[in-house]
């Protein structure tokens, strides 16, 4: 009997091997990998977008087992093509966001446009969250939920008078001698006896202000609003009404009428850099950061030297000026955040994303950069995201290209601690309760700031008259809701 059990015990064990061996040798096929869809603005073409992409999908399956499709969308047709993109409801997993205009963050997340990302970031994020100090990460919360991860570049932004170093050279004039306004009067004055056909002082974007980069104040999202001397307190005021602000008007249009600024600087459609390549031009006055000189001079095609006037701050729209958001649209949100955490923690692959295929689109020197290729440059090179590499993760990852320190990312991580924090550093505004209001202020702005911050008008004449039209427009109610809003946020962090 017990020979009889062992027997059927036996033969049951052999139908059990054959059932196992004939299920294993008809296994279904695995599952495809799972396709993710990334968009970001793209500020030039690259032709060779196709043959490095086949690389990026066979490293992104080796990694994390995805297949990765990019989808570089013009930015000159960003806002539209991402528009069409939510609205036809077309997957789409990553899409680069931000506080910049045309890239319409809080608005999205007010129509429920955007996966908010707490519970992805908490299980599948960690090469994201160990990337960025917790302060700059929670600058991407909004009524208390994260919906946007900032890329790790420059947090922060210095203002520095930035010139032409031959011009300084010509005139002896020291950059570190440069630290207030008084010293850039002083230069600007030099530069115009000893250079009357050039002009010493431009704004740094067309149809922009030379105000924009003479701000000590957190803009609290722009419009109307703002908290002074970098964000130090949590009363919100209307600048344009300070004592400071009618000041620098004053200076301003004492430098116009000197003849300081560019006649035109209120209507000029032609960029900084072109001016300075064709010499017309001194400098201009500007954000600022490590390694910000080397940029700048490519940009320019001649050296161009800094001089820092405002020392750096941070604010929210300083952090999340870019970053990645999820569209709600996206099929794949556990995958996509493995995704984001290996373009914040992995050397390898963003180098690859950025900068292309070595020997191919980059090379790298004895002296430990890269550069490209013999031949080349960042105009006709088939790929490259150097410039742009700021869009796309964990810039400190990257290689350092010839002509930066060769410890800019070092410099950078060291401007972002050092930078005084506004103490509405995370706070993002809802313009939603007044944007009619805000429409009409914004309608307000555009109508006077070009005159009155490029010096052109007498702000002892038309400053009055620009207040009376913003109060008319609504103004006081934008502040009050602004200051709402902000009290409410303080309270939220406290308890945190």
């Amino acid at each position: 009997m017990h020979n009889d059990r062992k027997k059927v015990a036996g033969a049951l064990l052999i139908v059990l091997v054959f059932l196992f061996l004939g299920c294993s040798g008809k296994r279904n096929p695995p599952a495809p990998p799972v396709k993710l869809v990334v968009a970001y603005p793209e500020y030039q073409k690259n032709a060779e977008l196709s043959i490095v992409q086949e690389k990026i999908k066979e490293m992104a399956l080796r990694k994390i087992g995805v297949e990765l499709a990019l989808m570089p969308i013009p930015r000159s047709d960003w806002t539209i093509q991402t528009d069409l993109l939510i609205a036809n409801r077309t997957p789409v997993d990553l899409m680069t966001g931000g506080t910049l205009p045309f890239m319409k963050l809080s608005a999205r997340i007010l129509e429920g446009k955007l996966k908010p990302l707490d519970e992805l970031l908490k299980e599948y994020g960690a090469g994201v969250v160990s990337a960025m100090d917790a302060e700059f990460l929670a600058a991407g919360r909004f009524q208390g939920k994260q919906f946007i991860v900032p890329t790790v570049r420059d947090f922060a932004s210095s203002y520095s008078l930035l010139m032409r170093g031959d011009i300084l050279r010509e005139a002896g004039i020291k950059p570190g001698s440069i630290r207030n306004l008084d010293d850039v009067e002083t230069v600007l004055i030099k530069v115009k006896k000893a250079k009357p056909d050039i002009v010493p002082l431009i704004p740094y974007y067309a149809l922009s202000t030379v105000m924009d980069g003479l701000q000590t104040w957190d803009k609290l999202g722009g419009t109307i609003g703002e908290l002074p001397h970098f964000g130090d307190g949590t009363l919100v005021i209307n600048i344009y009404e300070t004592e400071e602000y009618r000041d620098l008007l004053r200076r301003l249009h004492r430098w116009y009428r000197a003849g300081l600024i560019h006649p035109d600087a209120a209507t000029n459609k032609t960029t900084w850099f072109d001016q300075m390549k064709t010499g017309s031009a001194f400098a201009v006055i500007t954000a600022s950061k490590p390694g910000f000189d080397s940029q700048q001079s490519l940009l320019a095609g001649r050296e161009m030297v800094s001089a820092e006037l405002i020392p750096p701050f941070s604010t929210t729209d300083n952090v999340i000026k870019f970053g990645w958001t999820m569209p709600a649209t996206g099929e794949h949100p556990l995958e996509a955040m493995k995704l984001l955490s290996l373009l914040y923690s992995d050397a390898e692959f963003f180098t690859l994303l950025t900068c292309g295929i070595e020997g191919r689109h980059y090379v790298r020197t004895a002296d430990g950069f890269i550069d490209f290729p013999p031949g080349l440059n960042s105009k006709t090179v088939a790929y490259s995201y150097v410039g742009t590499s700021w869009l796309f993760g964990n810039q400190f990852l990257g290689p350092v290209f010839k002509g930066d320190p060769a410890t800019i990312w070092r410099d950078t991580a060291d401007f972002n601690r050092r930078a005084i924090k506004s103490k509405a550093l995370g706070f993002v505004f809802d313009e939603t309760p007044v944007k009619e209001t805000v429409a009409a202020c914004k309608k307000t702005l555009v109508r006077y700031l070009p005159g009155l911050e490029n010096g052109v008008l007498n702000p002892d004449i038309v400053l009055p008259e620009f207040l009376s039209a913003l109060t008319t427009a609504g103004s006081d109610k934008i502040i009050a809701e602004k200051q709402r809003q902000l009290n409410v946020w303080l309270e939220g962090t406290a308890d945190r």
